[in-house]
């Protein structure tokens, strides 16, 4: 980050990209302050209440933002082939299948048609077909989000977040 991206003091920190001019004064760059263990716990001390910080969040970048979907989506995929798997394990332990497949051929009239389309093999196919279709929208919508958010910041300001340190 530039000096520029970073100034807790600005009233307008969404105007640094794409509203600021290019002939700003460059601001002197002061050293980063350290402080030892002691000097944090007088510095706790001496204040007596919490310590507050506003930050305002005017940037996301469209690519993590995609690296991170994909994997909330691998992960999601994941689970959902755990779950299916297991679901088809406890119904077909209770005969929910024989049952199903029973009634379907009293209904056709035969004993030799099978339902063949409650198979394990065909249930987790269909899901890895539907955890695909779900990584590839999460992905691509959340950059979408990254790059309508990075545009809006202008208009809205951004979103800004309080933290405060509890004593």
């Amino acid at each position: 980050m530039s000096e520029l991206d970073m100034d807790l003091n600005d009233d307008e920190p969404t105007k640094r990209h794409y509203f600021g001019s290019t002939h700003k004064r460059k601001r002197a760059q002061e050293p980063a302050k350290t402080f030892s263990s002691q000097e944090m716990s007088q510095t706790k001390d001496q204040g007596g209440g919490s310590r507050t910080v506003r930050l305002h969040l005017t940037h996301i970048d469209p690519w993590s933002a995609a690296k991170s979907a994909f994997m909330l989506g691998v992960t999601i995929a994941g689970v959902l082939l755990v779950a299916v798997t297991l679901l088809w394990g406890a119904l077909s332990a209770a005969g929910v299948f024989e049952a199903i497949s029973g009634l379907w051929n009293d209904a056709a009239g035969s004993n030799s048609a099978s339902i063949s389309f409650l198979s394990l093999g065909r249930l987790i196919g269909l899901t890895m077909v539907i955890s695909a279709i779900e990584i590839t929208l999460l992905s691509v919508l959340s950059s979408l989000y990254a790059v309508l958010y990075n545009l809006s910041v202008g208009f809205t300001g951004g979103r800004e977040w309080t933290f405060t340190d509890r004593n």
